[in-house]
């Protein structure tokens, strides 16, 4: 996720950010599906099942390899029908072919989305679609009868752009988006690395709205990352998953602090810009149309350090500490509504 910048606060004085499994209790907290989506739910023949990692920022954290490990490990063990990093994953730089290659080779459907720090370093959309091993900056591909949408939210030439990382779904995918939407009957879901509605929203998230609710009766969920929170919304009829980071929540220079030994934070140094997580965190997602139901499976852990509310951060007017921002992926059902 890239600093953000609110009215009347002051930009962080960093520059952009670029033996784990924690498994603690978390309660389950329902939303509902729309009742007008579950036909396209209905149509598959059986659950399907998205192991889901975002914002590992292998780069910033000195362990990135080792909460990798933890959800490689979590997914072998349950294998889902494919594993999607949502986004600020690892450069796609030479030093980091191994880290990459480990996450391609992990599944036979190890899918990725472009984050804004995916592009650091240098690299071009064209470079870092090719070194993950992906079919284009924006694509669409069947999984067990489910057809995923992945969006680019990387599009320079925002009307309303306010400097800094671009966040914006440009005309040619829009035009892309309603062409997806207009075709086919089952189920849809939509992956993005910065959100579509909700906190840190896109700067044409209304219209991107618009077009997903026209198809709410397809388009069963929308996931993202990039805002490092644990957050579930809903508008026009379609519900966004906020996928929390496998690492941490970035505080920004004002609020340097030590979360680990010294010599960690000597070979890493802006880990001191972040509220780490002890663990790594990430999510099974199911959809299961015996049930009409999406589940998601999260995983829960504690701060190392002080948490942001703790070092006195208030991240977004929208987002409460100990709520959204929390060292967590809640469990969640997403019921439908029957009639």
């Amino acid at each position: 996720m890239s600093e953000r910048t609110e009215p009347g606060r002051r930009e962080p004085a960093c520059p952009s950010r670029r033996a784990f499994l924690g498994t603690a209790a978390v309660a389950s907290v329902a939303f509902a599906l729309p009742q007008r989506s579950t036909a396209s739910v209905r149509r598959l023949a059986a659950p399907v099942r998205l192991g889901v990692i975002t914002d590992l920022h292998h780069d910033i954290m000195h362990d990135g390899e080792a909460r990798l490990d933890a959800f490689l490990a979590s997914m072998s063990k349950r294998p889902p029908d494919a594993i999607v990093q949502l986004g600020d994953f690892a450069y796609p730089i030479p030093e980091n072919e191994s880290v990459i290659r480990r996450f391609n080779e992990a599944h036979p459907r190890s899918l990725h989305v472009i984050g804004n720090h995916d592009l650091d370093k240098g690299v071009t959309k064209a470079q870092c679609v090719e070194r993950f091993g992906m079919p284009g900056r924006h694509y669409a591909t069947d999984i067990g009868g489910i057809r995923l949408l992945v969006l680019d939210g990387n599009d320079r030439g925002s009307p309303s752009g306010r400097g800094g990382y671009p966040s914006y779904v440009g005309p040619e995918q829009i035009a892309w988006l309603k062409a997806q939407l207009a075709s086919g009957e089952g189920p849809v879901v939509v992956a993005c690395h910065q959100p579509l509605a909700g906190a840190y929203a896109v700067d044409n998230a209304e219209e991107v709205q618009g077009i997903l609710g026209d198809a709410a009766d397809r388009v069963i969920l929308a996931i993202n990352g990039h805002s490092h929170v644990d957050q579930l919304v809903r508008v026009a009829g379609v519900t966004h998953l906020h996928v929390n980071s496998a690492s941490y929540q970035w505080v920004g220079g004002d609020h340097r602090h030590a979360s680990y030994p010294a010599d960690v934070h000597e070979q890493h140094p802006w880990i001191s810009c972040t509220c780490p997580y002890r663990d790594c965190l990430f999510a099974r997602i199911t959809i299961d149309p015996r049930d009409l139901e999406i589940r998601v499976e999260g995983v829960g852990s504690e701060w190392v350090g002080p948490s942001p509310a703790q070092l006195g951060v208030d991240l977004h007017q929208s987002l409460t500490n100990g709520e959204e921002i929390a060292p967590r992926i809640r469990d969640r059902r997403i019921s439908s509504i029957r009639r």
